[in-house]
């Protein structure tokens, strides 16, 4: 593989954050009179709104109530639970690794514009990302391929010389039908039988991080960028 850029998402990739955005749901639905129960909407987690949100109520995000609901659970998501989340361990060393290596980093995640932001300080990377797409950015959300599409715009390189680093089936899903590779992470919540189709699999960034040199990334970092490491 001639990789050259690597896409990443964000949400249960970077940083800890899929239960509360699961929890955030259920607030919001109490708040407007829906069931919205925690098991049902962990499953969802990974799509952008315009998926969820139907599924859970029933409406559209264009309607008025749609749009009610969406801003509540950002505002709740943001001030409840955003504060008080952590980046997964070695993240920064392994996008540090990642663009030491010379690969073009960018984000693409079904998040809205302002969680986005959020997350990454949260997360403490954003400086290290060569830029980043949200759901504003793409017609359709995940598992659609229109946010990958954009971030594979945006490094300036091939489908074939991308690789995606996510965690949920809607990444991987994504990421096949942009005809882009992934590497996926089990600490989002997914299994292997979830994540069928990813290239590698990984338990979470700290093991990428240590075993970078069996993941693609090290094969062709190794190879194109970095100088014969000290053994």
């Amino acid at each position: 593989m001639d990789l050259k850029a690597v896409i990443l998402d964000v949400d249960g990739t970077l940083i800890d954050s899929n239960d509360a955005h699961a929890q955030a749901w259920v607030d919001v639905g109490m708040e407007f009179g829906y069931d919205i129960t925690f098991d049902r909407v962990r499953s969802l987690i990974g799509m952008g709104g315009d998926h969820v949100l139907p599924e859970l109520t029933g409406l559209e995000e264009e309607s008025e109530q749609g749009k009610r609901i969406l801003d509540r659970r950002g505002k709740i998501f943001r001030s409840q639970y955003l504060p008080a989340l952590a980046p997964f361990p070695y993240v920064r060393e392994l996008l540090e690794r990642i663009r030491g290596d010379g690969y073009r980093m960018v984000v693409a995640t079904s998040a809205s514009e302002d969680d986005l932001h959020a997350l990454l300080e949260q997360a403490g990377v954003a400086d290290l990302l060569d830029d980043a797409t949200s759901s504003g950015d793409a017609e359709n959300s995940k598992p659609a391929p229109d946010i990958i599409e954009a971030a594979l715009a945006r490094t300036g390189f091939s489908a074939e010389e991308a690789v995606m680093i996510g965690d949920t089936p809607y990444d991987v899903k994504a990421a096949h039908r942009a005809g882009v590779q992934t590497i996926a992470l089990r600490c989002g919540g997914w299994d292997d039988s979830k994540l069928e189709g990813a290239l590698q699999i990984f338990d979470a960034p700290a093991e990428l991080y240590l075993r970078y040199s069996d993941s693609v990334l090290g094969e062709v970092g190794q190879r194109l960028y970095w100088p014969a490491l000290p053994t």
